[in-house]
């Protein structure tokens, strides 16, 4: 289940509650037919009939032109993206969905199935409230620059791999000195050598260097002198990142830069954001490639959950560019996938009718607990809202005869959906993992047992 969960997670991003609350009454309701006298072979096939026949009903039940979907459109990213992001900040939803939507789709490539959750950054700054946080088309860094330049703006940008100092060798060696005439030869040609660098560096038109290791204090000094803002990233990760940012190539050389290996940003200043200090490097909306959430909290879980939140609505914002179709929430639709599901059973002549109804009756437990986490007593109230598509199953057949869900449009202004691909993949891993724990019995007896085999007798 734990394997089943994780899975969902990766794949989709969102639905982990759902399917450990799925596999888990399926493993339950296994355990009372195995103590009527059904034998595990027949749940297993019974089970995977009713998961095959869900699969199949799902298809029926997607909102009607909710396969039209424009990944460039705000307002439709935050209200598809909404149960995703309901589910985890009550309250805040509205404002985390248009905030995570304007993120994505600042960042979206020309191709929506190409797009990259790493693109999206969160960071964290305690202090204020959650209403507090912000949208930064670009990164930002909770470190401040070297020197005293701490703001550029339509800056060209140098980004070297390794340190910024006078140049060692690559072998010892010893440096014999007669007078103190050529010990101060020798540290000014040193300087000359590294000054004589920074200017070539400065004649490019560079005003922000970045380097991902240790800053020499005389480098900085020639940087500060020629005008030149000095970032030190120590995280390659990070480094990596800012390149993207920028356009920008690493250098592993302390070199001047070619017009190939030069980026550009159009600010890089430091801000003070609820008493913490950092760098917010912003890119122009045509070259942005990476953007950034900044969230505020007072409490450090507080920070912890409006993480998970966004990484949910990002990969939810993923998965609607790759299949952009939703499904009714507010449990109406594993109700209709129950009923569809008992009725399938009821036309079964075999003793795998039994699991097939099981597995409707677990479908029944995810109502009920949506009933019970939204304080209601009777969960006729969740299956009769409007937005449940009408039961038009036949009894006999087991198929969908008139499900007529609401529009997007209707929807749109008082419902939440759900995507298609959670319920989806949710459904076919709850699936698995209920049939993998009924099948434990059979994969021990077809392994063959270890150990040294007993002697040939005769």
């Amino acid at each position: 289940m734990v394997h089943a969960a994780n899975a969902q997670d990766a794949e989709v991003g969102d639905g982990a509650n759902f399917v450990i609350t799925l596999s888990g009454e399926l493993i339950g309701n296994a355990e009372a037919l195995l103590l009527d006298g059904l034998t595990a072979a027949e749940i297993v096939e019974g089970y995977e009939k009713a998961g095959e026949k869900c699969i199949a009903v799902l298809e029926n039940l997607v909102v009607e032109g909710s396969d039209k979907f424009d990944a460039r459109d705000v307002e439709q990213v935050t209200w598809r993206i909404r149960s995703a992001v309901s589910s985890k900040q009550y309250g805040y939803s509205d404002f985390l969905c248009k905030q995570i939507a304007e993120a994505c789709v600042a960042v979206c490539p020309e191709n929506p199935k190409s797009f990259n959750v790493d693109n999206v950054r969160v960071v964290k700054l305690p202090g204020g409230g959650s209403l507090d946080s912000l949208v930064v088309k670009g990164i930002v860094l909770q470190s401040t620059p070297q020197g005293n330049i701490l703001r550029v703006k339509d800056a060209k940008v140098a980004v070297y791999s390794q340190g910024l100092d006078s140049g060692n060798t690559e072998t010892k060696g010893t440096t014999l000195f007669r007078s103190a005439a050529e010990l101060e030869a020798y540290s000014n040609d040193e300087e000359a050598l590294l000054e004589k660098t920074v200017a070539a560096i400065a004649q490019t038109g560079v005003k922000l260097v970045v380097s991902g290791g240790s800053i020499g204090e005389m480098a900085l000094h020639y940087f500060q002198r020629y005008k030149m803002m000095v970032l030190k990233i120590g995280s390659k990760f990070e480094l990596r990142r800012f390149c993207r940012v920028s356009g920008a190539s690493a250098i592993s050389k302390f070199q001047a830069p070619t017009v190939d290996q030069i980026g550009f940003v159009q600010s890089c200043a430091v801000e003070e954001i609820g008493g913490a200090k950092v760098t917010r490097v912003e890119q122009s909306d045509a070259l942005s490639s990476v953007c950034s959430i900044v969230i505020r909290g007072a409490a450090e879980n507080s920070l912890d959950e409006i993480e998970r939140c966004v990484d949910d609505g990002v990969n939810a914002y993923k998965v609607l560019c790759q299949d952009p179709r939703v499904v009714l929430s507010n449990g109406g639709v594993e109700n209709e996938l129950a009923k569809q599901v008992r009725a399938f059973g009821n036309q079964l002549h075999g003793l795998d009718q039994h699991s097939v109804s099981a597995y409707a009756d677990a479908l029944d437990a995810i109502p009920k607990l949506l009933a019970e986490n939204a304080c209601q007593e009777d969960t006729n109230e969740v299956s009769s809202s409007p937005s449940v598509p009408a039961s038009g199953a036949d009894a006999a057949t087991g198929d969908v005869a008139d499900a007529s869900p609401a529009s997007p449009t209707q929807m749109q202004e008082g419902g939440v959906y759900d995507l298609y691909r959670t319920k989806h993949r949710g459904i076919k891993h709850a699936t698995e993992a209920a049939l993998a724990v009924l099948s434990v019995d059979q994969i021990i007896m077809s392994k063959p047992a270890g150990g040294p085999q007993p002697p040939k007798r005769g």
